[in-house]
C-alpha cells in the first residue's frame, strides 16, 4: 500500500507542486532515511542536514522526479551517497597534538589558494552542465552530483546503460569545449578532466544494483 502511496505522492509533486504530498512524503521517510544516515556520519546533528539537503534538492527537482522508477530507494541512495560525501568533505581535517600540552587543535590541510581556483572552475562547470539538453543534464547530475552508478541512472530514469553512457559522453564532450578557454590559463584544468573522465569509468565499471548501498 505504501509503495502505491508513494508512487501518487510522487505524481503529484512533479505534476502539480502539491506541497501536501511532499509533507506526506517527508513524513514518512524521514526517520528511516535519518538513522540510515547517522550509520554513516555517527552524529545525529549531520545526519539531519544531509537527509535535509536530499528532501530539499528532491523539492527543487520535482519537475524531474516522475520518471524515477523508485522514488524511495532513490532516496536512500541519494542519502548514501550526500553521508560519503560528507565524510570526504571533512576528511581534509586533522587532530594535531599541541606541543607542551596535554591539548590539540584542529587544523586545515586545503591550500585557500587552489581551493578557490577549484571553486572558479565549478561556476564555469555548472554554467555548462546548465545549458545541456534535458535528459543529458539530468543523467550528468545524477551521476557526477548525485553519485549514481550507470546502472542505477539507468534503472531510476528506465533507460539503457547505453544511453546513460551515451548522454554522459556528450555531456564531457561538451565540458571540455566549454573548460577549454579557461586551461590555457589554468594548469589544473588537465587534472579536472581526467577526475571527470576516470570517475565516470568507474561508474559504468563498478554499477550495482539500487539496493548496494542499503544494508
Amino acid at each position: 500500500m505504501k509503495m502505491a502511496e508513494i508512487s501518487e505522492w510522487q505524481v503529484q509533486i512533479a505534476r502539480y507542486d502539491d506541497e501536501q504530498a511532499f509533507a506526506r512524503l517527508f513524513r514518512h521517510l524521514y526517520d528511516r532515511l535519518l538513522h540510515f544516515c547517522i550509520r554513516y556520519v555517527h552524529v545525529k546533528e549531520a545526519a539531519e542536514e544531509i537527509v535535509s539537503d536530499v528532501f530539499v534538492k528532491l523539492w527543487n527537482r520535482r519537475k524531474e522526479i516522475e520518471q524515477v522508477s523508485n522514488l524511495e530507494v532513490y532516496l536512500f541512495v541519494a542519502v548514501k551517497n550526500h553521508s560519503l560525501n560528507y565524510l570526504e568533505q571533512y576528511s581534509h581535517l586533522r587532530i594535531v597534538p599541541l606541543s607542551g600540552s596535554d591539548t590539540a587543535d584542529l587544523r586545515n590541510s586545503i591550500d585557500l589558494e587552489r581551493d578557490l581556483e577549484w571553486k572558479e572552475m565549478r561556476f564555469k562547470m555548472d554554467q555548462i552542465v546548465s545549458s545541456l539538453p534535458a535528459q543529458c543534464r539530468r543523467i550528468f547530475q545524477l551521476i557526477k552530483e548525485d553519485g549514481f552508478k550507470y546502472k542505477e541512472v539507468a534503472e531510476i530514469l528506465n533507460i539503457s546503460p547505453r544511453t546513460v553512457e551515451t548522454q554522459l559522453s556528450r555531456a564531457m564532450r561538451r565540458l571540455n569545449e566549454g573548460l577549454g578557454a579557461i586551461g590555457k590559463t589554468k594548469e589544473m584544468l588537465p587534472p579536472l578532466i581526467v577526475l571527470l573522465a576516470v570517475s565516470a569509468l568507474l561508474a559504468f565499471g563498478e554499477g550495482n544494483c539500487l539496493g548496494a548501498g542499503l544494508h
